[in-house]
């Protein structure tokens, strides 16, 4: 096995994504993976390849990449004519697969999906139903592996030193928020001299976070921006007056000043950075790679015996993850889940070994230790592993297991492959920041918004 680890883009390495693939036979099988978020989430997929490798004597050449750099990688390769066999990045399912299946450019992996179809948790492979343009009919174009979906992380300590404790927190919409901001962050601030912030609120442009949270806003005021057949409803008088609230309500906190002034640019690392050094005394994210963060720490041999404890305490004892408030109309949220997917190439060379690898990858025994190296980042895809004792281990575990056992929807790029564009542009981002840096009303900046999908995703 090869292992090939890239970082950022450069001349020769764009020179290489063009170059033909190095499949040529059915001994051979490339294979191209985003690089995992934690050393164990690498290492138990290097060790699946090769047990793969053992078991069927063919050899997989495993190129690994930056996420950021996986997208553009790919399309060089399908724009040469020279994918690799498989392919998998956290962003293919929200910014890529959907299109690519609607242009025909992905294998159809009903024949290997189907017989696992009972070892499916709801809202799983449903994700990877997708339209191909080129025959009008929906097939499975993809293979899932994990799921993802939103929380707060909240600094117990920080809260305490506000003068708060957890059972204080609001669970109506409108009284959390500004429980944040009107309480905590004075109360922190005059107990601690800094100029800490309540809410760590994602807005920049180039972060997915940002989006990912802005539904769960819209979703608040049950403004949906498609119907189940993906049918655009952006001109539905209901859905302007639920973003219009959403919108209010997002950029509310950063006009008030509870919010860093950096969040405007923050990039997908950049609210749990702000999280970890204490500027904010709680954020949303789209995974609980946060508090994973700090368990990592506490067991990183690397550290100093104090280090590692303290880090310890920081992941059992201080740090909150926690659910959203309920909605305005009193009713619990229902969270939007992200199903990561995997994806064999219409063009591919060597398709068969491709869905010999995919039916591995995707045996219980080794899907799981995939999983569950992510320390909690990702949730599980199967019935089997969601009861795996690893989600019962602590509390940040439990919290996420419970979020995703009531129930989850899908992104609107599921029901329409064109809002993969929409989430490329975030059009969501950009409005917030028409409305806290260009101050342009809330009205005309959800509008324009409204406008822009519109343009981008209608039928």
């Amino acid at each position: 096995m090869k292992r090939v680890i890239a970082g950022a883009v450069s001349l020769g390495a764009l020179v290489m994504a063009a170059l033909p693939a190095v499949a040529q036979d059915n001994k051979t099988l490339t294979v191209w993976f985003s690089k995992g978020f934690y050393r164990s989430e690498d290492e138990s997929l290097w060790a699946t390849i090769k047990k793969f490798e053992q078991k069927t004597g063919i050899k997989v050449e495993l190129s690994q990449y930056a996420i950021q750099d996986m997208i553009p990688k790919t399309v060089a390769a399908l724009d040469s004519g020279s994918p690799p066999d498989v392919g998998y990045s956290d962003t293919y399912n929200n910014q890529a697969a959907g299109k690519w299946a609607f242009e025909g450019k992905l294998e159809d992996l009903t024949d290997v999906l189907q017989p696992m179809m009972p070892r499916f948790a709801a809202q799983t492979v449903e994700h990877v139903l997708l339209m191909n343009g080129q025959t009008g009919k929906k097939a499975y174009y993809g293979f899932p592996l994990k799921r993802q979906t939103l929380h707060t992380e909240i600094w117990g300590d920080m809260l305490e030193k506000a003068g708060f404790k957890q059972a204080d927190i609001p669970t109506k919409w409108s009284d959390y928020w500004a429980f944040w901001c009107d309480k905590v962050q004075p109360g922190y601030r005059k107990a601690s001299g800094t100029r800490t912030y309540g809410i760590g609120a994602p807005m920049g442009v180039e972060s997915t976070d940002s989006f990912q949270s802005f539904y769960a806003f819209m979703d608040a005021y049950d403004a949906k921006l498609v119907d189940a057949d993906g049918k655009l409803t952006v001109d539905d008088p209901k859905t302007r007056e639920g973003v219009v609230k959403a919108l209010k309500d997002y950029t509310d906190p950063y006009i008030k000043g509870c919010v860093p002034p950096s969040a405007t640019t923050w990039k997908d690392p950049d609210n749990n950075v702000a999280f970890h050094n204490r500027t904010t005394v709680m954020t949303h994210n789209f995974t609980i790679s946060i508090a994973a963060k700090w368990y990592e720490d506490s067991v990183n041999p690397n550290n100093t015996p104090e280090q590692r404890e303290a880090s310890k305490k920081a992941y059992e004892e201080t740090i909150i993850t926690a659910p959203f408030p309920n909605r305005p109309d009193g009713k619990p949220m229902t969270y939007r889940a992200d199903v990561k997917q995997g994806v064999v190439f219409s063009g591919a060379k060597n398709k068969a070994a491709a869905k010999e690898f995919v039916k591995f990858i995707m045996e219980e025994d080794n899907l799981r230790p995939y999983v569950e190296g992510a320390i909690g980042r990702w949730f599980p895809v199967t019935k089997a592993s969601i009861e795996s004792p690893f989600w019962q281990a602590d509390k940040h575990r439990k919290a996420v297991y419970n979020q995703f056992t009531s129930g989850t929807e899908p992104f609107d790029y599921v029901k329409n492959y064109k809002f993969t564009l929409v989430n490329n542009e975030n059009v969501f981002a950009k409005a917030m920041n028409r409305v806290v840096s260009e101050k342009v009303p809330v009205e005309k900046a959800a509008d324009e918004m409204l406008a822009r999908i519109k343009q981008i995703a209608g039928q």
